[in-house]
C-alpha cells in the first residue's frame, strides 16, 4: 500500500510503500505498529487518520505507473524491504529495479 502523511505537509509529506493489514470491517488499516481509521470522506486531504496522533494520511493501493503522489506533490517514496521485490516485479513490472529502495 501507498502511505503518505498529509497533516501539515500538503502534497509532499513523507511517503512510503509497505505492507498493511486491514480489519475485518475494512474501516481500520494497520501499518508499522499504528492503527489508522477511515475518515469516511471527512478529511482535508487524507482518507485515514492515525488514532494515536490524529494526523491525516492518504492510504491507497500502489499504481502500476508509479505515480502515487498527488500531481502537485514531490519527494521520494521509501519502499519497505519486505515488499521491495514484490513492488518492483509484480506491481511496476520492472524487475531490473528490484534493489531500489525508493520510487
Amino acid at each position: 500500500m501507498y502511505i503518505e502523511l498529509k497533516s501539515g505537509c500538503g502534497d509532499s509529506g513523507p511517503a512510503r510503500i509497505g505492507r498493511c493489514r486491514f480489519s475485518k470491517s475494512g474501516s481500520s488499516v494497520y501499518y508499522g505498529g499504528a492503527r489508522f481509521e477511515t475518515l469516511k470522506g471527512a478529511g482535508c486531504s487524507g482518507n485515514y487518520f492515525n488514532v494515536e496522533t490524529g494526523e491525516e494520511y492518504w492510504i491507497s493501493g500502489c499504481k502500476k505507473n508509479g505515480q502515487d503522489r498527488h500531481w502537485a506533490g514531490s519527494g521520494g517514496v521509501e519502499i519497505d524491504d519486505d515488499v521491495r521485490e514484490e513492488y518492483w516485479i509484480d506491481i511496476r513490472n520492472k524487475p531490473e529495479h528490484k534493489e531500489k529502495r525508493t520510487s
